[in-house]
């Protein structure tokens, strides 16, 4: 397991000791010191989050944790490559990737114990074991916890027009599934007012559009601020039904800001960023993730697309599909992500967070792997994370755990915590029941 050396003294270095002891005279002391890392540390937030989304469930085997000293039937077909960081070694369909090991940490030890693929969705997204766990019979409903995105818009807004969350380019869901859509991709019980907005469409595409961020034709743009002035107005009276809030407020919000339809507009990307993303859905989403992120949406969530092949759910083809229709775009457009971020200034305060809902079975069958819940990997880049390291490690198949294991409530609460919200807050939900945003602990190591 690769990890950063471990240093003495809470942590600070030989240099800060000798700092430590040249404030002494002056009344500062090791605790002041420590005191003031913590809240510097505390300054240095996330101030967005972009989560790709892996939908299917990615071979960890395959991608982050390669095996290369077990058996053909656990390893497979693949060789695995060296990377930036000494020790690392990562799939060999990753070689962008493997150049930026660096830039971003590996969990090798997410686990739970749900197989099925719609309800570890909720998990993830909510923090919270699914009301009907192990079941792709449950689809999205306003009994769901709410998802990241609704507890991003009630407790950290975005300040601006921008949309506070984005869902794209669809919401997942499993054509063969009898719940369809994932649960937890919304707001859940906290109502449709906190609900991600949400894109659809092939962003690839040059007639993609967002919709809802034009007026009508027939209604000019100072006639449509001036009536959600006088809504507003109407709604402070108190009114009976005369208010403009809610989902109408937010829509008119983005309707009145010609910024918004800017940071969704991918013709102003030069064509050399677009080609370096991918010209395919997912690479076009991530790009679109960054110009919102860079505008203000503090969450955006960047599902796999709908691409008519099972997504990562590589039960019969695991090797030919990784090869060539899976881990090749998602080589590029994370590693474009990586520069374009880092480029912008804007990796220091955007976390990325690469995963899928679970891994793959460690021994080949019938030339695929099927789902395995119980080990598998995760990616975390920026937001304060330390580049370069592996948390948790996995056993010499990749079955289970080895040490750290770490739960998707887990990785949730790193992700509030990361933006500067505590996991631990409490929402009431409407019989007045006070919720966590998440049941799981953060992983603290993560950060530097």
């Amino acid at each position: 397991m690769v990890t950063p050396k471990p240093q003495s003294c809470g942590g600070l270095s030989r240099r800060e000791m000798l700092r430590v002891g040249a404030l002494a005279p002056l009344g500062f002391g090791l605790t002041d010191v420590l005191r003031a890392r913590a809240d510097a540390g505390a300054k240095k937030r996330a101030r967005s989050v972009i989560l790709l989304f892996m939908w299917g469930g990615p071979s960890h085997l395959d991608t982050w944790d390669p095996k290369p000293a077990a058996p053909l039937e656990v390893r497979g077909a693949f060789d695995s490559i060296a990377t930036t960081v000494p020790g690392l070694r990562i799939g060999e369909h990753f070689p962008r990737l493997a150049a930026r090991a660096h830039q971003y940490a590996v969990v090798r030890s997410m686990t739970h114990t749900d197989p099925a693929h719609l309800s570890p969705v909720h998990h993830l997204m909510t923090g919270r074991i699914a009301p009907k766990p192990n079941s792709d019979a449950d689809g999205a409903s306003r009994g769901d916890a709410p998802c990241l995105g609704a507890v991003v818009q009630k407790l950290a807004p975005a300040t601006g027009a921008m949309p506070s969350a984005v869902t794209l380019p669809w919401a997942v869901s499993h054509p063969s599934a009898p719940g369809g859509t994932a649960p937890g991709q919304n707001g859940g019980w906290l109502g449709a007012g906190t609900d991600p907005f949400l894109v659809t469409g092939n962003p690839n595409q040059e007639s993609f559009t967002v919709g809802g961020l034009s007026a009508p034709g027939d209604v000019p743009a100072p006639r449509l601020r001036s009536r959600a002035e006088l809504s507003r107005l109407l709604d402070r009276t108190g009114e009976p039904g005369a208010g403009f809030t809610g989902l109408q407020g937010k829509a008119l919000d983005l309707l009145l800001a010609p910024a918004v339809s800017t940071a969704f507009d991918l013709s102003r990307e030069p064509a050399r960023v677009r080609d370096k993303y991918g010209r395919h859905p997912h690479g076009q989403s991530c790009l679109l993730a960054r110009r919102l992120v860079e505008a203000g949406t503090r969450l955006v969530t960047v599902n796999w697309p709908d691409d008519g092949h099972a997504f990562w759910d590589t039960h019969g083809d695991n090797f030919p599909s990784l090869k060539t229709r899976l881990m090749p775009p998602a080589d590029a457009a994370f590693a474009a992500l990586l520069d374009d971020l880092t480029a912008r200034g804007l990796l220091d305060e955007t976390l990325v967070v690469w995963v899928g809902e679970f891994g793959r079975t460690p021994r080949v069958e019938n030339g695929g792997r099927q789902h395995w819940p119980q080990c598998y990997s995760a990616v975390l880049a920026g937001g304060g994370v330390r580049g370069g390291a592996v948390y948790g490690s996995s056993d010499r198949i990749g079955a289970q755990p080895a040490s750290n294991p770490v739960s998707p409530a887990d990785l949730t609460a790193t992700v509030y915590h990361a933006m500067g919200i505590d996991p631990a807050t409490e929402i009431p939900d409407p019989a007045g029941r006070p919720w966590k945003v998440a049941d799981g602990t953060p992983v603290q190591q993560l950060f530097g």
